[in-house]
């Protein structure tokens, strides 16, 4: 578990060589089923490792400890931005392409362009800066650390709204990942229209169900075959790595430093 200083060695090393500033780049949700692509950039002040003690990667930390670190990093943050994709957007361009360009998004929403971007896991084109991947990134790496929890907090505290609309799924619970109790719900009362109808368990609950997709979504050949027939949305047809109309949310900030 990587805490404190032992995280901060990358970025400090970038920041020497005048490089800075460093900002990291970090998804939430991209194995979901259900609800948003959230992505996150975060730009954190050189030095404020002692005022950021608890930041380690989301995955690690419990629920409580996330939002403690969620509202710190929004307080000590220089800058950072926060992206929220809608369902409709991964089935229309498929979750690779969408994470993609996510990322881009983010970090061009930063206040100011950063002078290096890091990213958790692998290479991202297009970026405005130089920018390296960083395997396990969120865990070796502070502000990659602090930008996966500014996304996973954000994409289940929208998972848990979702659950007051669809409380028949669990949202709440499982946040929209494939898990035993969901997978039994899909069964049950087939997908909504938070689902992503382009992954291949929805796919299959939606013809079990006789339901059409509700909107263009680029089925995976997975998602093929386990329909077991050809599926047609509702307007028309499969999209081929088309855009949607659907737009994305994001909110930014330049922070300034609190005792």
């Amino acid at each position: 578990m990587i805490r404190g200083q032992t995280s901060w060695g990358l970025q400090s090393a970038l920041d020497r060589r005048g490089l800075g500033p460093v900002a990291g780049v970090d998804e939430a949700g991209r194995g979901a089923c259900a609800g948003p692509l959230v992505v996150a950039a975060c730009v954190l002040r050189p030095g404020d490792a002692a005022r950021l003690a608890e930041l380690d990667d989301s995955k690690l930390l419990t629920p409580l400890a996330r939002e403690r670190v969620y509202e710190r990093v929004l307080a000590r943050a220089m800058d950072y931005s926060i992206i929220v994709v809608p369902p409709e957007e991964v089935d229309a361009r498929g979750i690779h392409v969408t994470n993609i360009e996510g990322m881009r998004r983010a970090v061009a929403s930063l206040g100011a362009c950063p002078g290096y971007v890091l990213t958790d896991g692998f290479r991202v084109p297009g970026l405005p800066a130089p920018s390296m991947p960083v395997i396990k990134g969120d865990r070796a790496v502070a502000c990659v650390a602090a930008a996966s929890v500014l996304a996973k907090v954000t994409r289940d505290r929208i998972m848990t709204e979702l659950h007051g609309e669809h409380p028949m799924y669990g949202f709440d619970v499982h946040k929209g990942y494939t898990t035993p109790e969901h997978g039994a719900a899909l069964t049950e009362y087939g997908p909504s229209e938070v689902h992503r109808w382009s992954y291949a368990n929805v796919a299959t609950a939606a013809a079990a169900h006789g339901r059409r997709p509700p909107r263009r979504v680029m089925l995976s050949v997975a998602a093929l075959g386990h329909t077991g027939a050809p599926v047609r949305a509702l307007d028309g047809g499969l999209s081929q790595n088309e855009s949607s109309a659907v737009g994305y949310r994001s909110s930014s900030r330049g922070g300034a430093p609190i005792p």
